[in-house]
């Protein structure tokens, strides 16, 4: 496509695309998107849903197995913080005013 005198081509400095402004109009007339290479093909589609899955998975199985684990730590944490109170001597908390 020709391009009118009036007509500049600009390179957008963010995205890339090329615009095509007419001076005279002061607007845009023309946008282009720039080719990425970084798309996946079409063809790729099934190897993706499935590497897709397979992380869905094993977050899923990670989560199961530390929700398992959680009980046993709490309570572990629950009979070491039991013996430990059993341990120390059973004293009366001060007041502020058995200190004068």
């Amino acid at each position: 496509m020709s391009r009118l005198k009036s007509e500049i081509e600009l390179s957008c400095p963010c995205c890339a695309a090329t615009l095509v402004v007419d001076l005279d109009l002061k607007r845009i007339i023309r946008h282009e998107k720039p080719v990425r290479e970084d798309l996946p093909e079409l063809s790729d589609v099934e190897r993706i849903l499935a590497e897709a899955a397979q992380r869905r998975e094993a977050a899923f199985q990670q989560s199961v197995s530390d929700e398992r684990s959680r009980g046993a730590a709490l309570s572990k944490r629950f009979e070491e913080a039991l013996r430990q109170a059993e341990e120390e001597p059973v004293t009366r908390p001060r007041r502020d005013f058995d200190l004068d």
